[in-house]
């Protein structure tokens, strides 16, 4: 193995973080080898499969049907990490991420797998006691709740799509929040608008918890991507997942609804 990756005491000896991912690594190596030679042979995928996946689309769109892609690929063992940070998938022996957003890493290959449209929302509550906004110059004298970026760590601000133009804009934000569950349930309590995309609280919306607002003057749709190294094959195991996955998010997504 390669110096550097062990580190010693007079006790024991542990790998280093450099050891610990050129273990995942040679890992990763051999379970592609044995991948490509099944292939050719015409055996189902198998092996451990390794994603990172934001929780929230895990939650709606991937865990409601994964008995049935286990089922159909008994030997694949899924190992799954969730979050919404960069994840070197080379060095931490990573197959695959599913991201939202246009991806901003050159050394990466991204597929396209969906098109979450978006939407404005808030509680009946806060309309009654704010007004329900039929432009976005209605706006004067509304809240937001602040949703910070984890790239740039800034509130980002809300957008409108007005005349075929994208309007930004930051309005007073007495909360700020980093969890998109946080996001959604302080718009439930009242404390602001909020843009998310419609999925996420079309249960919200018909029980009537949240109410969408300015439905036409939208914020531009997310694309939703499942991302994997360029320098590496795509092995039957990442291909099989990421169809699936394509066909989880086409079944799921749900129809328009609830707007004003």
């Amino acid at each position: 193995m390669a110096s550097g990756c062990f580190q010693r005491t007079t006790r024991q000896v542990s790998p280093t973080l450099d050891g610990e991912a050129y273990y995942r690594r040679c890992l990763s190596i051999i379970a592609d080898i044995e991948e490509a030679e099944a292939a050719f042979s015409g055996a189902t995928p198998k092996g451990i499969l390794r994603v990172d996946v934001h929780g929230t689309l895990a939650r709606h769109f991937m865990l409601p049907g994964l008995p049935r892609f286990l089922e159909r690929y008994p030997d694949i063992q899924l190992h799954i990490g969730e979050g919404d940070r960069f994840v070197d998938l080379v060095r931490e022996g990573v197959d695959c991420v599913l991201r939202v957003g246009q991806p901003p890493d050159s050394t990466m290959v991204g597929r396209r797998i969906a098109t979450l449209e978006e939407g404005t929302f808030a509680s009946p509550d806060y309309l009654a006691r704010f007004g329900i906004p039929r432009m976005p110059d209605d706006l004067d004298g509304h809240r937001m709740i602040g949703f910070v970026s984890s790239a740039t760590g800034n509130i980002i601000p809300l957008e409108f799509m007005a005349e075929g133009k994208l309007h930004y804009l930051t309005l007073p934000a007495t909360i700020s929040v980093v969890a998109a569950e946080t996001n959604v349930a302080a718009a439930m309590l009242g404390l602001g608008l909020i843009q998310v995309p419609r999925y996420r609280v079309a249960s919200e919306l018909a029980a009537g918890m949240l109410v969408e607002v300015l439905a036409h003057f939208p914020p531009s749709p997310s694309p939703v991507f499942v991302l994997y190294p360029q320098s590496r094959q795509l092995s039957p195991r990442v291909r099989v997942f990421i169809d699936w996955l394509a066909a989880e998010f086409a079944y799921r997504l749900p129809e328009r609804s609830g707007k004003i």
